[in-house]
């Protein structure tokens, strides 16, 4: 898309984040399980994939931009304010991907360009 703004990115994820996650996995995993995970993303060095890869792995479904989280990022993106990057884990058990953190920031992103590279850690 040649009128899609630029995505700028915080040099690395926002402390409030990670216990945004570890709520979200605690519905995912007993807590003994949710721990180690999330000092593992702490640790992990910051990686990028495509907006639509992480979707369709994923197995989410995109969040339309009258969602007021989505239309919120999609104003600081507009604005050029960097975003936090997205944290995520691998649950080989299920064969998708977990949006521990970050769902609709990546709503926000995938509604300008689906094949932009979106920051974030993996574990």
């Amino acid at each position: 898309m040649a009128d899609a703004p630029s995505i700028e990115w915080l040099p690395d994820v926002e402390e409030h984040d990670y216990p945004a996650a570890e709520s979200y996995l605690t519905l995912c995993y007993p807590k003994s399980q949710v721990t180690p995970l999330v000092d593992k993303l702490r640790k992990a060095k910051l990686t990028e994939f495509k907006a639509k890869d992480i979707f369709r792995a994923s197995q989410l479904s995109l969040l339309g931009v009258s969602n007021y989280h989505v239309e919120r990022d999609r104003k600081k993106i507009k604005k050029g304010t960097p975003l936090s990057p997205i944290l995520l884990v691998r649950d080989p058990k299920h064969s998708r991907l977990i949006i521990a953190d970050g769902y609709h920031r990546l709503c926000a992103i995938y509604s300008f360009d689906e094949n932009v590279l979106v920051r974030c850690k993996i574990v």
